[in-house]
């Protein structure tokens, strides 16, 4: 299947709402338990910029109008300013698309547009289970470097949490 990847966009808003809330209502993969509408997510979004640590990127099928496939992102990892030079990253792909390498895509590029950032680590969090997780982070070069047991609940079960760590300068 032919992918582009590119910064996320307003007019991509929708389709990225969409697939965080499939996560939200069918998955303990975030533990965000009511959806959300695209204005709620709107900051989030602007939170993204196009150049910087903090970047979102988005795969979708080719031509006008593509359908959003998935996307990754690099986030703040904590607020506090010593935290600078450390993100978190994650990755969520639409319904029926994982599978087909476009995770790997998306990773991809995203390290590689953080290469000439001031970033020293990148850390991502996996619930458990999540093997195609697990083994996306690890083909990336991440190390788990602990779990955080029974530290959500959703669905009226604990679930415990994975954390990766990548060193990227």
């Amino acid at each position: 299947m032919e992918v582009q990847v590119s910064p996320g966009e307003e007019r991509d808003l929708a389709a990225l709402t969409e697939i965080y809330n499939h996560y939200i209502r069918e998955t303990a993969i975030t533990f965000d338990i009511t959806p959300v509408t695209p204005g709620e997510r709107r900051p989030w979004l602007l939170s993204h910029p196009e150049d910087g640590p903090h970047r979102l990127l988005v795969a979708r099928r080719p031509g006008p109008g593509g359908q959003v496939l998935g996307y990754a992102t690099s986030s703040a990892f904590r607020p506090k300013a010593a935290y600078a030079t450390s993100v978190e990253t994650s990755i969520y792909l639409a319904p029926g698309a994982g599978g087909g390498g476009i995770g790997t895509l998306l990773y991809e590029r995203l390290f590689a547009a953080l290469e000439d950032e001031d970033v020293h680590r990148a850390y991502a969090g996996v619930t458990l289970p999540n093997e195609a997780s697990i083994r996306l982070h690890r083909r990336f070069g991440f190390e788990q470097v602990g779990v955080y047991r029974e530290v959500g609940r959703k669905f009226g079960v604990y679930h415990d949490v994975a954390w990766f760590e990548k060193r990227l300068d």
